[in-house]
């Protein structure tokens, strides 16, 4: 296992073709929507990161998933696009007014959900949610030889790290269906062994 140290002083790891950060394996994480009511989908300045594949798969399921959407949602949609690109080439899903991304929706309690996921829930569609939002806390940056793996730590999230501490389920552990979605199931029980050793 082939240890580097990111500016930031944080450890990685590699795995396969991934370079992982040990805060996967250190911290502990568990979304706390009664607390946070799904506030990562509404704060910040960006949509969420799509991938080329998905900007296909957006065009192509958006009739199905409209009707599980906000109007403000589909007039963000319709204006914009499924998706936009923004001034440095990179692919992200729209916003309503410069806040929350497009395919939010709320709930009685005004909680944030995804819509394209709601959708998914029903069988309307196939696809469950961009990836980037499926593996949150955790962010992948691509690059040519390898896929970095970090652990995006986020004040507004800081429910979700009291509610991982009281449970003891770490980072890797909380996004684990979404991590083999995206390296598979052999990659993720290397990294779980990975883990085990580490947490001892």
């Amino acid at each position: 296992m082939a240890l580097l140290f990111c500016h930031y002083i944080c450890v990685m790891f590699q795995l396969g073709k991934a370079l992982v950060s040990e805060s996967l394996i250190e911290d502990e994480f568990v979304c706390n929507l009664s607390a946070c009511k799904g506030i990562c989908c509404i704060e910040g300045e960006a949509g969420a990161p799509v991938t080329e594949d998905e900007v296909v798969i957006l065009k192509d399921i958006y009739p199905k998933v409209k009707p599980f959407l906000r109007p403000e949602g589909i007039e963000a949609i319709e204006a914009q696009g499924t998706h936009i690109e923004t001034q440095n080439g990179e692919l992200e899903t729209p916003l309503v007014g410069g806040k929350e991304c497009a395919y939010v929706v709320f709930d009685a309690q005004h909680t944030a959900s995804c819509g394209i996921e709601t959708a998914y829930k029903s069988g309307a569609v196939d696809f469950q949610k961009p990836i980037s939002c499926h593996l949150y806390p955790i962010r992948i940056q691509e690059y040519s030889e390898f896929s970095a793996v970090n652990y995006h730590q986020w004040q507004i999230c800081s429910d979700a790290c009291l509610l991982g501490q009281q449970l003891r389920v770490p980072v890797y552990q909380f996004v684990k269906d979404a991590l083999i979605r995206r390296f598979g199931i052999d990659w993720f029980d290397a990294l779980a062994e990975i883990a085990k050793e580490h947490r001892g």
